[in-house]
């Protein structure tokens, strides 16, 4: 263990130190020991709540019902949400769903077009590929061991653990720019070797393993793989005064691959939609996000700078105590490599007035090597100014996120969350234990057992906590209405409340109504139909019912996280 204090008693974190540091040891006996254990940590922090968790407006049920409707009507190149086209992404993240649900129903799953966990598995596909390519990026930085710990801390992160519940596109665009990313980071730390010996060109699966990951980054997410690679590669250039290096990667054999894979499609969008869809993705989408904050998402520059801090947990707070070694020792190639992956990318996002957590989640595994790495090399200790007061962040959030759910489980449903509670505690004392074996001296053993304390936080709070915020499941328990009734396939409107979630569980054909008199009208029309009317609207809706307005079969009330209020709503059904 690399450590100033090495020797020294590690206090009350003894004996989970210990056993963090065990792990450690077992992932670093082989590269089969340490994927497969990376594996089991990986899942231990992504599953938990992965079928329970409610569809999450509104991006996550856009994406979901989108692909639904790709085998509803067989059409797979146009991309559609109801009846409006969605040319917003790439068509990858709609063929991987509509694979992973079709395979479900054709093995007897109940249910299959409406359960979000199927579309959910490309994304849990994706954060655990990005948590094994970490390892495999920072097998060019560090050695086997302190690799093994950075692709640790990468599944550790918050972030990664939310976006592997998520049916979109976040998690599988970081795997394919952290693979786009060791595989430029080869031919970079390389180039020197390669003047000496021309003769050893870069290994082809290494130059295979870029180009693949900037194809299916553009299928996924456009431009996004690209800028990443882009910008690190401009900034190391101008470094060196020249971009000879970047040969070694084959550009004229990449190019070719990538046009292959990728431009079937988007000449097949482009004979579909007129050339629409690049004016809603490029102009509207991706510019409307640089020239304006989209859907509310403004925040000022230096928002990423805070907000990292709770998404990359546990390991955020010791990338920041590394970027002091980071500048004092940044003519390294290595270094030069990281900061480069991360500095030019940050900066755009800062820039850009549209900001989103996930969006610097890419970044993230360069920020883990660079804190493994200042660990190793005795950069990153408690006698540096500050540093015991930094990494209180470790313990800090997983407190605070205990009393957040406690606060809000009371306030929405009146309840305490028993089931989470425990695992939550202990989270947080596990926590509070890396933070004391940093400050006893265990740089290393701190960012071990903050893994730990990972691993105790995503199943509390998704497993055992997350089922219990029934304010928060207003859609699933709509549809519980729905499929109640006594008749099959009723025809359903909504009035006021028109989330995607309620699409998705409900079916494309749910009726958006505009108005009182709309929705009583949409109720006479005959056959079993139902209707839920938002409380703003209730006394429209009446007064358009006239006399006898029927009686509501359920009533549910809860808390819109997309709006960020209250919601209450009736439903009201004719039978036959």
């Amino acid at each position: 263990m690399t450590s100033l204090a090495a020797g020294r008693r590690p206090g009350r974190a003894a004996s989970v130190g210990l056993l963090a540091e065990r792990l450690i040891d077992l992932g670093a006996r082989s590269h089969g020991a340490a994927c497969a254990l990376l594996v089991v940590l990986s899942l231990i922090c992504f599953l938990p709540g992965f079928a329970s968790l409610q569809p999450m407006d509104r991006d996550e049920p856009r994406f979901a019902q989108a692909s639904k409707q790709m085998l509803e009507s067989g059409e797979f190149v146009d991309i559609r949400f109801q009846g409006e086209a969605r040319h917003k992404k790439p068509v990858g993240i709609y063929w991987a769903q509509s694979a992973v649900v079709a395979a479900g129903e054709a093995l007897g799953v109940p249910g299959a077009r409406t359960a979000i966990w199927l579309y959910r598995i490309p994304s849990l596909i994706g954060a655990v590929a990005t948590v094994l390519l970490s390892y495999w990026a920072a097998l060019a930085f560090l050695p086997r061991r302190q690799a093994f710990l950075a692709a640790a801390l990468v599944g550790a992160a918050v972030m990664l653990s939310a976006e592997a519940r998520l049916a979109k596109t976040d998690a599988l665009l970081t795997a394919c720019a952290v693979a786009a990313m060791g595989a430029l980071a080869r031919a970079w730390l390389t180039r020197a070797a390669a003047i000496r010996l021309p003769q050893a060109p870069l290994p082809m699966p290494t130059v295979l393993t870029f180009w693949l990951a900037v194809a299916l980054g553009i299928l996924i997410k456009g431009p996004m793989v690209p800028l990443f690679a882009g910008l690190a590669a401009l900034c190391l250039s101008i470094v060196v005064r020249s971009g000879a290096w970047l040969k070694r990667l084959r550009p004229g054999l990449g190019l070719v691959l990538v046009l292959v894979l990728v431009a079937p499609w988007f000449v097949a969008i482009t004979l579909k939609s007129g050339g629409a869809f690049y004016g809603e993705a490029v102009g509207h989408d991706m510019l409307g996000k640089v020239g304006t904050a989209q859907t509310q998402h403004w925040a000022p520059p230096g928002t990423y700078l805070l907000v990292i801090f709770a998404t990359f947990w546990p390991a955020a707070a010791f990338a920041a105590m590394a970027i002091p070694f980071a500048w004092t020792n940044r003519r390294e190639d290595g270094v030069a490599f990281l900061v480069a992956w991360v500095l030019p990318s940050w900066l755009v996002f800062e820039a850009v007035p549209t900001k989103l957590p996930h969006y610097v989640l890419p970044l993230c595994t360069a920020l883990a090597i660079l804190a493994v790495m200042a660990v190793a090399r005795g950069a990153v200790h408690r006698d540096r100014p500050g540093a015991r007061l930094v990494a209180l962040l470790v313990p800090f959030i997983p407190a605070g996120l205990t009393i957040g759910l406690c606060l809000a489980a009371w306030r929405l449903d009146g309840v305490i969350p028993w089931a989470g509670l425990p695992l939550l505690l202990a989270a947080s004392a596990v926590a509070f234990l890396a933070w004391r074996a940093f400050a006893d001296g265990f740089p290393e053993r701190a960012l071990a057992v903050a893994v730990l304390a990972s691993l105790l936080l995503s199943p509390a709070v998704f497993g055992l906590t997350q089922p219990a915020l029934a304010a928060l499941k207003v859609s699933p328990r709509l549809a519980a209405i729905s499929d109640a009734l006594p008749c099959r396939n009723p025809k359903v409107g909504t009035l006021g409340y028109r989330e995607p979630s309620l699409v998705f569980l409900i079916g494309t054909d749910l009726a958006m109504l505009d108005s009182g008199e709309e929705a009583a009208a949409f109720l006479r029309q005959g056959g079993c139909r139902l209707v839920y009317v938002e409380d703003r609207f209730a006394k429209a809706f009446a007064d358009a019912e006239g006399a006898t307005p029927p009686h509501p079969v359920g009533r549910v009330t809860g808390f819109n996280i997309n709006g960020g209020k209250p919601v209450g709503l009736s439903a009201y059904a004719v039978t036959p």
